[in-house]
């Protein structure tokens, strides 16, 4: 489809550019906002929860459900016996069972649903039901998998130039390794589905997912039917991050089956303990490089090996490793590089997508390693960091082989250097540490460089309806999905933009899979990208045939009809919106169109990891001060500084949401969140108690946050750029300036070996290391 034209907006109020309130904030505050919990239940509901494995790994010798199905209320268990389809999810690898059949890999896989008349009754019943499992070796760490030559999928290589030469010409050279804990998504709405079985075969499935064209795939492929006969509903998720994309298919999946059974509606929802020991989490991973440098810091070689903690099976493993590996770069060209990436099986949790999709766990690497050679040198790590920068016209090709062809990485660097008063502060923290003996202070800036596409470029796709009734008010449905993010928000203004509409005539309803099929996840942080174009195609479509109508009323070009403020005006006259529709109605004009967008210029050879993977790249930069207790290990956010790029804003204060809380998430995979398995691999920090997100209290006075006031350089829905996830990988700055401050305690170029998160432990250990 060629693209319509779309409308330059001139008046003074318009939707779009300025900050609106989130659709459903007033319902949210008042409580009225409706998720799948919600939903009225229909008569004769069931509700099912799960059977789960005690062992990391063994062999599935027998289940013993007599006593569960004695119990009152309980209505019977689903087994991988009663799957009419394929026992195996539909997953790309198709490496993962529905139920556990002959063996389980984790603790926490499921084996079996026990259904019955009452939430509570079913919780309990299924703790009734025994599992022979004979026990079996398990792997449980990164490096025993790579002892074991254990894997999800084969690793991978990306290498340029000749790096052991060039480590071995340089004058200077380093080697070290790093370890990186995961993180667990902490949705407030918990994982649910709603399962509903329909006329002749036909369902309807409520389910708090990311992607419902995937869930749709994924109940037709269990109960063997074609995927027309699935429809999939979501009005809006209670926070996603990652978590809802794969994640939220088992649920549906799993309450389809027990409704197709028992042939009633089947409601599954997790309680917090078992979303912890069921759903994967962030990758974890492991680093080892050698690097060479000279005098200034410039790299001059890098041999890189990532290795991630899978866990049972690929899911979404592959791309996410794949990213870490495009984003090892973050801000800084490597002329001569090696990078090998292991997808490392072990059983745990099968691991998936987390906001930043494995750009985080690239980056950190390399802004630990511009921290090493500068600490190394004796040199400050941001003139490091800018010595290596992406250069403009030179320097500016990555190790897949894409052109850096919007960088702004020195300017905008530069600007936060200096509005936070970094030089002058440093000096203050060496005299601040100098005289305090216990808490010592750190400061560190790190960039953030972030490709915006689906690195699957099948996935760069969308589609939406836009529909105006006859009293002038508009409804939009598109593919994406509302996880608290403003995506429906945006596409909303983006709309009344292009129709010249009040943002208060128009509506988006719930995400479904029968309206707009074979979506996208809303993920990559491509959801306004794709979605809001889309709708805002749809709407140019509508609007040009008001236009062409009003032309041919008032003879004049359909070019010479405005829309604005509720107005649609000629040269000859000006008429509300809403007559001008009726008017057109009573002509047989049609209202309503669908748009679809497909992300331009995107390649990529997924064998060799190279092309244009991304549309554009989304930069930033932060500038965090921290305080370390050197005899607890104890470390204090202090002040935060971001400088960062959303393009021309759509609705900047849902962009500095976004960025606030993207900052805050990463500050507390980087600090206090941490994943402990014991040695039988099972979670220990399975609820609030054991598991610590960051509070209030964590968030520090000193909190600023300005936009870099520059439009999208590509052609961008509104100009802007995608916020979801880039602003996660600027708290990197909070671990950096922990080390930065650790450093301050040890002899001069001594390494900071720090794990991350940097827990009070972990940062003794550091303090400590000899």
């Amino acid at each position: 489809m060629n693209a319509p034209s779309l409308t330059v907006r001139t008046d003074a109020a318009p939707a779009a550019g300025v900050s609106q309130a989130h659709e459903s904030a007033r319902a949210q505050v008042q409580g009225v906002a409706p998720y799948v919990d919600d939903i009225v239940e229909l008569k004769g509901t069931l509700y099912a929860a799960p059977v789960t494995s005690a062992l990391a790994h063994g062999l599935l010798r027998g289940i013993d459900c007599s006593a569960a199905l004695a119990m009152a209320s309980v209505v019977g268990v689903v087994l991988a016996d009663d799957i009419a389809g394929d026992p195996l999810l539909a997953t790309y690898a198709h490496d993962e069972p529905i139920l556990a059949r002959e063996r389980v890999e984790h603790v926490g896989q499921v084996v079996a649903l026990v259904v019955a008349s009452s939430v509570m009754q079913a919780r309990k019943a299924a703790r009734q039901v025994k599992l022979d499992v004979e026990p079996l070796p398990a792997t449980l760490s990164v490096r025993q998998a790579l002892a074991e030559q254990s894997r999800v999928l084969p690793p991978v290589t990306v290498r340029r130039g000749d790096p052991d030469a060039a480590i071995e010409r340089a004058a200077h050279r380093l080697s070290g390794s790093l370890e990186v804990g995961g993180q667990e998504h902490f949705y407030l709405e918990g994982q649910i589905a709603y399962a509903v079985p329909q006329e002749q075969g036909q369902w309807l499935v409520h389910s708090s997912t990311q992607h419902p064209g995937e869930v749709q795939h994924w109940i037709a492929h269990a109960l063997g039917i074609d995927s027309h006969r699935v429809t999939v509903q979501c009005r809006r998720m209670g926070g996603g991050f990652g978590g809802k994309e794969t994640q939220a298919g088992h649920m549906a999946v799993w309450a389809a089956l027990a409704a197709r059974k028992f042939a009633r509606p089947v409601k599954l929802r997790l309680d917090r303990d078992d979303d912890f020991l069921i759903t994967g989490k962030r990758h974890p991973f492991e680093y080892d490089y050698r690097v060479g440098f000279d005098d200034s810091g410039l790299i001059l070689g890098l041999k890189l090996m990532m290795a991630a903690n899978c866990g049972f099976s690929a899911d979404l493993s592959g791309p996410v490793a794949d990213r870490a590996v495009f984003h090892a770069d973050n801000a800084y060209f490597l002329s001569d590089v090696e990078i090998v990436s292991h997808r490392c099986k072990t059983n745990m949790q099968s691991q998936t997508a987390f906001r930043g999709f494995g750009g985080p766990q690239g980056m950190i690497v390399i802004e630990a390693i511009m921290s090493d050679i500068a600490r190394s040198l004796g040199l400050d790590p941001l003139a490091v960091r800018r010595r290596n920068f992406y250069g403009v016209g030179e320097r500016d090709v990555t190790h897949y082989q894409m052109r850096v062809e919007d960088n702004i990485l020195e300017p905008l660097v530069s600007t936060l250097a200096r509005t936070s008063g970094y030089e002058q502060r440093r000096q203050d923290i060496a005299l601040f540490n100098a005289a305090s003996p216990v808490i010592k202070r750190g400061l560190a800036i790190t960039p953030v460089k972030f490709g915006i596409s689906f690195t699957a470029t099948l996935f760069n796709q969308a589609g939406a309806l836009v529909h105006v009734y006859t009293d002038g008010s508009v409804q939009i449905n598109h593919g994406g999905t509302e996880m608290g993010q403003g995506l429906h928000t945006k596409v909303a203004q983006v709309v009344a933009d292009e129709l010249g509409v009040p943002l208060a005539q128009v509506l988006v309803t719930a995400s479904d899979t029968s309206k707009v099929p074979n979506a996208s996840a809303t993920a990559a942080s491509a959801g306004t990208d794709l979605n809001a174009r889309a709708a805002q195609y749809a709407a140019a479509q509508v609007r040009s045939s008001l236009a062409q109508f009003v032309a041919g009323l008032d003879g004049c070009g359909a070019g010479a009809v405005q829309f604005a403020g509720g107005r649609v005006s000629s040269p000859r006259q000006v008429r509300d919106f809403a007559d001008v529709v009726r008017q057109a109605y009573a002509n047989r004009i049609q209202l309503w169109s669908d748009g679809f967008y497909r992300t331009p210029k995107i390649h990529y050879d997924k064998t060799t990891l190279t092309g244009r993977p991304f549309y554009y790249f989304a930069y930033g930069a932060a500038c965090t001060e921290v305080a370390v207790d050197t005899l607890t290990g104890e470390s204090r956010v202090i002040k935060v500084d971001i400088l960062h790029d959303v393009g021309q804003s759509i609705n900047p204060a849902i962009d500095r949401g976004q960025i606030e809380g993207g900052f805050v998430q990463g500050m507390g995979w980087l600090t206090t969140e941490q994943l402990v398995w014991n040695a039988q691999g099972k979670l220990s920090t399975h609820a609030p108690s054991t598991y610590k997100i960051p509070a209030t209290g964590d968030i520090p006075a000193h909190f600023k946050v300005d936009f870099w006031p520059e439009p999208n350089r590509e052609d961008n829905v509104f100009g802007s750029k995608a916020v979801g996830e880039p602003p996660f990988m600027l708290a990197i700055s909070v671990f950096e300036a922990i080390r930065d401050a650790v450093a301050g305690t040890l002899p001069a170029g001594q390494p900071v070996v720090l794990k991350a998160p940097a827990t009070p432990e972990h940062v003794l250990a550091a303090l400590s290391r000899p």
